[in-house]
Formats: C-alpha cells, sequence, structure tokens
C-alpha cells in the first residue's frame, strides 16, 4: 500500500472508530424505543433528533465532497429533524443504517478518491476535503457524546 493510502486509510478508519469513547452503535444499543423522543431535562434534544442530525449532516459532508452537483440545505434548519420522536421503529431504523452506510461510502471515497486530500473543494468557500472529513469525524464525535450524557439523565446507560 502507498504511503499516500496509507494515512488515507488512517484519517478512514476515524469515521467510525471507538478508541477514546463508545462508537455511535454502542451509544444507542439497547435503548427502549419509548425514550427516543424524550428531551431529558436541561439538554435540548432528543436522542432521535441528534441521531437524525448526525445523519443529516454526515450525508451532507460526503455530498460537499463527493460531488460536482452539490447543493448546500437552505438552512441550519435542514440539518435537524422536525420532531422529537421518530415516526416510527423503521424510520429509526432506517437513520442508522443510512448512518452506517453513509459512513461507509465516505470512508472508502476519503481512501479511493482521485483527489489531493488537502486541495480546496472547487464548489467551497475554501474548505479542503481533508478538513471536511476531519469535521466529519469530530461532528459525529461529539453527538455521541450528547447521547450518552442523555441516556444517563434518563437513566438508560449501563453502569461501566
Amino acid at each position: 500500500m502507498s504511503e499516500d493510502r496509507q494515512w488515507r486509510a488512517i484519517v478512514a478508519s476515524a469515521l467510525d472508530w471507538e478508541q477514546s469513547h463508545v462508537r455511535l452503535e454502542g451509544a444507542v444499543e439497547g435503548l427502549p424505543a419509548e425514550l427516543l423522543g424524550r428531551r431529558p431535562t436541561g439538554l435540548p434534544n432528543s436522542i432521535w433528533e441528534i441521531v437524525e442530525h448526525v445523519r443529516r449532516m454526515q450525508r451532507d459532508l460526503y455530498l460537499f465532497c463527493s460531488s460536482d452537483n452539490y447543493v448546500a440545505p437552505k438552512s441550519g434548519a435542514d440539518y435537524w429533524p422536525p420532531s422529537a420522536a421518530p415516526e416510527s421503529e423503521a424510520a429509526w431504523r432506517h437513520s442508522l443504517a443510512n448512518i452506517r452506510e453513509d459512513r461507509a461510502k465516505f470512508a472508502a471515497w476519503t481512501v479511493e478518491a482521485n483527489v489531493d486530500l488537502t486541495a480546496k473543494i472547487p464548489h467551497g468557500t475554501g474548505q479542503t476535503y481533508l478538513r471536511t472529513v476531519l469535521v466529519a469525524v469530530d461532528h459525529t464525535a461529539y453527538h455521541v457524546g450528547q447521547i450518552v450524557w442523555a441516556r444517563r439523565l434518563l437513566g438508560a446507560w449501563p453502569v461501566p
């Protein structure tokens, strides 16, 4: 493997690693359905809202990097779901599946794209591809921490 592909693989692996904190899947594992739409006292969002926000943002960042036809959302509100709870258990499962699929696509793109990751994205405003991948990593990690915190406040986090 070339040196370039090696460091790209390391960056791509950060989209889904569990080295300093739980993965998204671990943060939501075993969560009772009745808690998905509950906003814990002191927190502005439900776990559903956070997960769906992660899905929307990750997809947007991936498309921003990978698509020449990228169209930005009209407003920041487009990154959040309209309700505190999912419409159904199927909607919840669908959101989680989309996160996994998009994460895998983003990781593959990071390793295989025929672009200099340090180059500016042509349709951006100065962002580089690498910066955008790292934003996706950081954004998801931040919100996974919020999910764990919400679960603790809801009394639904396992004791280590």
